[in-house]
């Protein structure tokens, strides 16, 4: 660690003959129809980010994008020519001094290299910025557009003050100066795209910022999966996570049998399990903005019915995802001692997330967002798979979830466990509400992200 902050310091020292020579290599290869993208984030995680550059390349755009390499970026993107993922150097804090001068010091180095990494890439006629996290990127890819002519476009996801200020409160010193910062900064793009109508108007009447609104769409891959290979997936899972398991083993050995499906051996046919358990499925990031110990206290309650002689199935809920309070609610979930309810938290593959989601029974949303004003891309590709949902209500929530359409919404536990009570009643069931959602969805013919993009998009970097 101490090794590189020391080239890091090298870094600053050295950065004017840095900019010098990549202003100059930048004057020499400028090129047409490319664009430079960047999140300041894991790229694996990054869908929507993901989407842009495939979208990009799809239209004869060559993209380099720059992010964090933590997780694998969906096979599509990485065997597109088009498309050159540049990992960045995730900065750790100094262990040393106050925590604001940590952050500080953090953020100073942190410009110098995305500064010194966007000087030595090839310009584009774009800069794509996802914000949040916008400190210290939307000042670097600023300045870095200026020096090059390159416009700049800013994907308002959220507001990044507002989750800083779940951690600091709305009051601290350092959110209200990071709100400035997004607000000043913010109005020095050239265009701006958001997530929803609500962020929309409110970039408009509080920050003047102008955005068109372009909601997160499923990529094409989020659908429902067939039964053969939602089995092989029930089987891959079951090698490292005991609730994908068969329960009791089939008569026949030469049977392959998970938790909820059977292959027999001679046909090679796939059959569900007549008394398999519901599927719950959600996906998070782990952060502040979702109350997880919501979902368990319903799971708790759901466990109750059962035992008290309820008509409904034993439960399979997963939860997947990366983040900062994974451990804490790993701790929470190994402390309850459920009987009928099953709880595990794996980190799916890009490729196998899609699949599971069209595999389960069941997906629920506890996303509160920070603003307001973001929706959960987690319901989107819900929905691309036909999937109903549960989600924890918000203000802007209405703008995707349709309460008693393509699912429900739920104010605290005690609803969310009424919730599962009435949709897993007498499972599976198909005449039930569940089964009534999903063909909702399946008849809805929403669009896809590329149909979307090229509709909202592909105008604007076209015109501009």
């Amino acid at each position: 660690m101490a090794a590189s902050w020391l080239v890091l310091l090298a870094l600053c020292l050295l950065l004017p003959l840095l900019l010098l020579g990549g202003w100059k290599r930048w004057r020499r290869r400028r090129a047409a129809r490319h664009v430079v993208a960047v999140v300041l984030g894991d790229v694996g995680r990054s869908p929507r980010m993901q989407y842009h550059a495939l979208s990009l390349a799809m239209h004869g755009f060559s993209v380099t994008l720059l992010g964090f390499c933590n997780s694998k970026p969906h096979d599509e993107l990485l065997r597109n020519n088009r498309i050159q993922i540049v990992g960045l150097t995730e900065l750790q804090s100094l262990a040393v001094g106050p925590r604001v001068f940590q952050y500080g010091v953090k953020v100073v180095f942190q410009a110098m290299y995305l500064l010194w990494k966007l000087m030595w890439r090839e310009p584009g006629d774009y800069i794509f910025l996802q914000n949040p996290p916008g400190l210290p990127s939307i000042a670097v890819c600023w300045f870095v557009g200026c020096l090059c002519g390159s416009k700049l476009i800013i994907d308002w996801h959220n507001y990044g003050y507002s989750i800083m200020g779940l951690v600091h409160g709305p009051s601290h010193p350092l959110v209200l100066l990071a709100k400035w910062y997004e607000r000043f900064f913010g109005r020095l793009s050239h265009l701006n795209l958001c997530v929803t109508n609500a962020m929309r108007e409110d970039l408009a009447e509080n920050w003047r910022i102008r955005a068109v609104t372009v909601y997160d769409k499923p990529a094409s891959f989020f659908k429902e999966t067939p039964l053969d290979l939602q089995h092989r997936l029930f089987m891959k899972l079951g090698g490292t996570h005991s609730p994908f398991r068969a329960r009791s083993e089939p008569e026949d050995p030469a049977t392959e049998r998970s938790a909820f499906t059977e292959r027999y051996a001679g046909s090679g046919l796939v059959t569900r399990l007549r008394e398999r358990p519901a599927l719950l499925v959600s996906s998070t990031s782990w952060t502040e903005d979702e109350d997880f110990s919501i979902l368990l206290t319903a799971l708790e309650k759901f466990e109750q019915l059962i035992l008290d002689g309820h008509n409904l199935p034993s439960l399979v809920c997963v939860i997947t995802g990366k983040g900062p309070l994974r451990e804490y609610y790993s701790r929470l979930i190994q402390q309850k001692c459920f009987q009928r309810v099953q709880v595990c938290t794996p980190w799916l593959e890009a490729e196998d997330y899609p699949l599971l989601l069209g595999s389960a029974d069941l997906g629920v949303c506890l996303h509160t967002s920070s603003s307001g004003l973001d929706l959960p891309m987690k319901v989107v590709d819900m929905f691309g798979c036909c999937l109903p949902v549960c989600a924890v209500n918000f203000k802007c929530l209405h703008e995707l979830v349709k309460h008693e359409e393509n699912g429900l919404v739920f104010e605290d536990s005690e609803e969310l466990a009424a919730q599962l009570q009435m949709l897993f009643s007498n499972f599976p069931d198909p005449a039930g509400k569940l089964n009534q959602f999903r063909e909702n969805l399946r008849e809805s013919e929403q669009l896809r992200w590329d149909e979307s993009w090229v509709q909202t998009v592909l105008p604007l970097v076209m015109d501009t």
